[in-house]
């Protein structure tokens, strides 16, 4: 940090609060403190640049450090000490001593062995100065010292001691940075589970590509050995691989963040575990770990996950199940424990191929296809176009209650219902892809629009043709002509390796450091702990924004910072006000010491629920059951404020089963939607309509041109074809849709505008014959 702006601060601040001030004689300071020392060793800077990825040093970033209020000191907070004895200061002249202040190399060099050099993860001189404030500065310096520098032999440099001080009191890192280098100090992640460090485990990658068996080879070591426990990246898998174990006769439970199912009777632990990787166990041992999907180690929000899975499980065995692209990644961090990887790599067991043509129309769909979109609006549209032709469709996205993706998917699988589109597991004939643009989210928590990756065309793609479907070779292609050499591209791309694996700060680690910065909001003590960390090459820390905007939504609420931190890595939907919301109201029942019953939530979700009658209804029971995952979430952290897990369950069970209805029937929802919208868009255009009537009829008014020009072209619509609503006839004839009224509306409105002008114009041209014409019989 600077020096030069705190004289310019000063120098601005009222001269009332300058004046007043006699000057004392205090050439005894130097006596009494000594010469400040002007060579003092190095004090390394609050923490050292952390190193990225890359190896790269990270830019400053002074504006994590939030400036605390201090009060003054002495025995007045309005007065000023001195002012009795010093003799008045004057503005400009204080100025003159503050700019030989922070010119000095000398202070310069001193502010630097403090962490006021401005350099990564320090605060600089210049934000310092700007932040104190003269009358501040008067009760911890004096008016005394600054006079007996400007009129006594004083030296300038004696002011340091008294600016250092100040500067630690509004910015408290300043005391502790050393003790806050350590706390962050993420190098050696290995050595944080000395459970695992104790045993020596066989490391076995699983390498191929989407059916390949990698999974299922892995799967037979877990369920053949003694105890064991899956790692799934969702829900859906956990719950298969549940299904799975207890249907071959090997007992296994379920434990996912929001629920927890012992297939024992009386509640005693299985050997066996299936769980999503959050929240799997690195305390308890196992004979056989499976880590599913291990490239999403590398995933900018749920990375860490991953990491503490592969480096944490006690297991004498653990199978990696993955992409290639992560072998070198998992073998130099295993390489870091003293364990060895075995890899073995698999073939596709059935054929793949990409399709020379594209499917351009929906006419052209058959039995075992997929559509795979990117959007809800996509997703919509599509459903609604495949039952204009008279076909069913399953359909599942992201917000689907797990039960009613479960309820599409067997829907699909049946040979004997009638189906087409639906993102499965099994029974897969043909790929689709309705777009190749997906939305993402960068390193920087910001949200991008580009196309698919390679890892991920190629997971999606290879879900077609099975081995254990009926299909026996797997299709791929692309709804849009002009995008089929444009997925050839990216599925012919190697697969870039994997460089870095994700960390997380644990709760530990962010209460020492609210122990040293004890009034710093919890969502600035994350900036502030990412900001100083210190990770190898082969790390990264994983993206909080999510944490961040939990944080920042419960910080007005008085909670211990434990709990605070257990609520902000509750899982939810920003995006989803509801949601949002509900997390602010379960945060303040619980400051309130206020358990959250059965009845209360029944109350507050205000059940019963009536079944959707349109696409908003739907998404608003999604939100409901999102609240309801929120509260199950909960319970199983707060056991005594959250005591009717058992009856939300069956009353989110009975949530899902409206939900699977109004899935069931998505394209009536989506019909009765446009529906809503055309007759806005009917009501729109008739106003546009009049006001082009008008304008019109103005226009012809001012050319005086023939008005039987074009005159029932501005009238498309009379009173009959709007009774006879032959667009909402369309509609519900399926012929059209509300975005093609929407087009259709928005050509007519510019032909409209067009033939207006056309018509101005000939008016104009015909005034302007007329005129010649009569010009010769005048003359």
């Amino acid at each position: 940090m600077s020096l030069p702006r705190c004289a310019l601060l000063w120098a601005r601040l009222p001269a009332g609060r300058q004046a007043g001030h006699g000057a004392a004689v205090c050439s005894a300071l130097r006596a009494h403190t000594g010469p400040f020392p002007r060579a003092l060793g190095r004090v390394p800077a609050i923490a050292c640049a952390s190193s990225s990825a890359s190896g790269g040093s990270k830019a400053p970033n002074t504006s994590l450090f939030v400036p605390l209020t201090v009060k003054p000191q002495g025995p007045s907070s309005d007065g000023d000490v001195g002012a009795e004895l010093t003799r008045p200061l004057d503005k400009n002249e204080v100025k003159k001593i503050l700019d030989k202040f922070y010119k000095r190399k000398e202070i310069q060099k001193l502010s630097a062995d403090y962490g006021l050099d401005g350099k990564a993860n320090t605060i600089s001189i210049r934000d310092t100065l700007l932040l104190l404030r003269l009358q501040l500065f008067h009760y911890c310096v004096g008016p005394c010292v600054i006079n007996a520098v400007f009129y006594f032999p004083a030296h300038v440099d004696d002011l340091f001691p008294f600016f250092l001080r100040h500067a630690k009191q509004i910015f408290p890192v300043l005391e502790c940075k050393d003790d806050l280098r350590k706390i962050s100090d993420l190098r050696i992640p290995p050595n944080w589970y000395p459970e695992a460090r104790a045993i020596h485990r066989k490391i076995i990658f699983h390498s191929g590509p989407t059916n390949s068996g990698k999974t299922y080879h892995a799967i037979q070591k877990y369920l053949s050995a003694k105890s064991g426990v899956y790692c799934g990246p969702l829900k859906l898998l956990a719950h298969e691989i549940f299904e799975k174990s207890n249907a071959a006769g090997v007992p296994c439970d379920l434990v996912t963040g929001e629920e927890r199912v012992t297939v024992d009777p009386d509640g005693k632990q299985a050997a066996h575990v299936a769980c999503t990787v959050e929240m799997c166990s690195v305390t308890t041992p196992y004979e056989v770990a499976v880590i599913d999907e291990i490239q999403m180690i590398k995933d900018p929000a749920r990375g860490w996950a991953w990491t503490r899975a592969l480096l944490g499980l006690c297991a004498e065995e653990i199978h990696l199940c993955g992409e290639s692209a992560a072998i070198d990644l998992v073998t130099e961090l295993m390489y870091t424990t003293g364990e060895d990887v075995e890899v073995r790599t698999y073939k596709r067991l059935t054929p793949i191929s990409v399709l020379d043509h594209a499917l351009e129309s929906l006419d052209n769909l058959r039995p075992g296809d997929c559509v795979v979109c990117f959007s809800k609006n996509d997703i919509y549209s599509v459903s609604r176009q495949i039952e204009i032709r008279g076909l069913e469709s399953a359909v599942i996205y992201g917000s689907l209650p797990p039960g009613t993706k479960l309820a599409q998917a067997k829907k699909f699988n049946d040979p004997d219902d009638p189906y087409h589109p639906y993102f499965s597991f099994r029974s897969i004939r043909r790929i689709i892809f309705y777009s190749l643009m997906k939305p993402s989210i960068n390193e920087k928590g910001e949200k991008e629009i580009e196309p698919i990756t390679t890892s991920q065309a190629l997971q999606i793609a290879g879900r077609a043709g099975r081995f254990s479907s009926k299909f026996k070779e797997g299709e791929v292609t692309t709804m849009n002509r002009e995008d089929l050499s444009l997925l050839k591209e990216i599925l012919n791309r190697p697969v870039d390796p994997i460089k870095a694996a994700g960390l997380h700060p644990t709760a530990e680690q962010i209460e020492m450091f609210a122990y040293h910065l004890p009034d710093t909001t919890l969502s600035n003590l994350i900036d502030i702990f990412v900001d100083f960390s210190q990770v190898d090459g082969q790390y990264f820390v994983c993206n909080m924004d999510d944490f961040k905007f939990s944080a920042e939504l419960i910080q007005h609420i008085p909670l211990s910072l434990r709990v605070r931190y257990v609520f902000c890595t509750a899982p939810i939907n920003k995006k989803q006000p509801f949601v949002c919301s509900s997390l602010l109201q379960f945060a303040r029942q619980y400051s309130r010491n206020e358990p959250l019953t059965f009845s209360w939530l029944r109350r507050y979700i205000k059940w019963p629920l009536l079944p959707p009658k349109n696409i908003k209804d739907l998404m608003d029971l999604e939100a409901v059951h999102d609240v309801l995952d929120l509260y199950l979430w909960l319970s199983y952290r707060f056991l005594d404020m959250f005591p009717d897990a058992s009856l939300v369950r069956d009353l989110q069970k009975e949530l899902d089963g409206i939900i699977q209805d109004g899935v069931h029937n998505i394209t009536k929802l989506i019909k009765i939607s446009e529906t809503h919208k055309l007759l806005n868009l009917q009501n729109l255009s008739a106003e546009s309509q009049s006001r082009l009537s008008g304008a019109a009829k103005s226009q012809s008014k001012r050319g005086r041109g023939p008005r039987a020009m074009g005159s029932k072209a501005a009238e498309p619509l009379g009173p009959d074809a709007e009774e006879k609503s032959l667009a909402s006839r369309l509609v519900q004839q399926g012929l059209l849709t509300a975005d093609m009224l929407k087009q259709l509306e928005r050509e007519w409105m510019t032909q409209q505008t067009e033939q207006g002008k056309g018509r101005l114009e000939t008016g104009t041209s015909l005034k302007g014959t007329r005129r010649k014409k009569k010009e010769p019989d005048s003359d």
